[in-house]
């Protein structure tokens, strides 16, 4: 029992605010709108199913990667590198097998992230994806994106399906993004921003929330401008600390007997139907079920995803795991930075020994 107390299980790592109490506190309640009781009980069970090490019948989350396919290439993005090339199949999800899986988990899963490694609005059917989701019960439809395609059109079209929540990646402003972002240009995407708060105001409309977040390295040369230019026009913004994407670093400090929040979280399908042992396993190393062939329940509770949590249940047996010893979850960090944002201070983490430049 002392072992299972002394256990480092990061839940949100990945997440840092770069905004104020407030407005955090805000987003949570928008999110659980329409859905309270439900929404306390998946947050609750989110925190505490890792930390007890206990199975739920189904995951809290599933993640259905619509697209492995991106039509960009960020100098820090993990898509660029010859091993994903080499290793993963890109493509997009057949639309009969993501019907086939939302039939399956209608009623027993909280919440449906609709991306992964690549761009999920390049999908032909992503507004179908949205509709069929919500007709069968599923309460929080979240997506991340580049928001390249989010004219005001598409969004609007969005809003319809039923959709709950973008998180859009927004690396620094002006120049900064137009260099890491290209071909999008901030200002571009700045007026889709325009639109969108505009047609939500005029609407009254909570959702879908909007989630910001952008690498901190290009958030750096100016927090204030950053957040001032962005915040009054979305819900919440967060930085994520450069993460080493691109396997370049050699000198790994690792938190002292972690273990994986993730394998009592989510399961994680891939575009091909491919199922992975958790969301940080971008080459698709660890493949634990094929959806087309086995049902969610059945890779869940399967003997190789099992075997994964016993590993995790010994004293930092992640270490024998080549996914989870590149993953930035076990990682140590550091709070070595200080921000201003506005008249705030933020103490700013980045991971021990990482670079923070964006391609390195």
């Amino acid at each position: 029992m002392q072992e299972e107390q002394e256990k480092y299980i990061p839940i949100n790592k990945g997440h840092y605010d770069l905004d104020t109490k407030e407005r955090t506190q805000e987003f949570s309640l928008k999110l659980s709108s329409g859905w309270e009781d439900e929404y306390k009980e998946y947050r609750d069970k989110w925190i505490e199913l890792p930390k007890k090490r206990e199975l739920s019948e189904y995951p809290l989350l599933v993640d259905l990667e619509l697209a492995s396919v991106c039509n960009l290439k960020c100098p820090m993005c993990y898509t660029i590198t010859d091993e994903f090339k080499k290793k993963v199949k890109k493509g997009f999800m057949d639309f009969e097998l993501f019907k086939k899986i939302i039939d399956e988990i209608s009623g027993k899963v909280f919440a449906l992230r609709l991306s992964l490694r690549g761009e999920a609005t390049l999908h032909n059917n992503f507004i179908d994806c949205i509709k069929y989701a919500k007709a069968n019960g599923i309460k929080e439809i979240s997506t991340l994106t580049h928001g390249g395609n989010l004219d005001l059109e598409f969004f609007k079209k969005c809003v319809d399906a039923g959709i709950d929540w973008f998180s859009i990646s927004i690396d620094g402003i002006d120049e900064e993004y137009n260099k890491i972002r290209k071909p999008l240009k901030f200002d571009d995407t700045l007026k889709k921003l325009q639109d969108i708060k505009r047609y939500k105001d005029e609407n009254n409309l909570i959702k879908p929330v909007i989630k910001v977040q952008g690498i901190w390295p290009a958030i750096r040369p100016n927090p204030t401008k950053y957040y001032e230019t962005i915040a009054p026009l979305v819900d919440l913004i967060a930085y994520n600390p450069l993460i080493d994407y691109l396997r370049k670093d050699s000198e790994i400090v690792y938190e002292d007997n972690f273990a994986c929040p993730q394998l009592y979280q989510r399961v994680v399908v891939g575009s091909d139907g491919q199922v992975m042992m958790c969301s940080n396993d971008e080459d698709g190393e660890e493949i634990i079920g094929d959806s087309y062939k086995e049902s969610i329940y059945d890779i869940w509770h399967g003997e190789k995803l099992n075997k994964i949590r016993d590993i995790h249940n010994q004293k930092d047996g992640f270490k024998s795991m080549k996914v989870c010893k590149l993953c930035y979850y076990p990682r140590k960090m550091a709070p070595d930075e200080m921000a201003k944002v506005g008249d705030r201070d933020i103490v700013i983490e980045n991971y021990i020994n990482r670079k923070q430049i964006a391609g390195e």
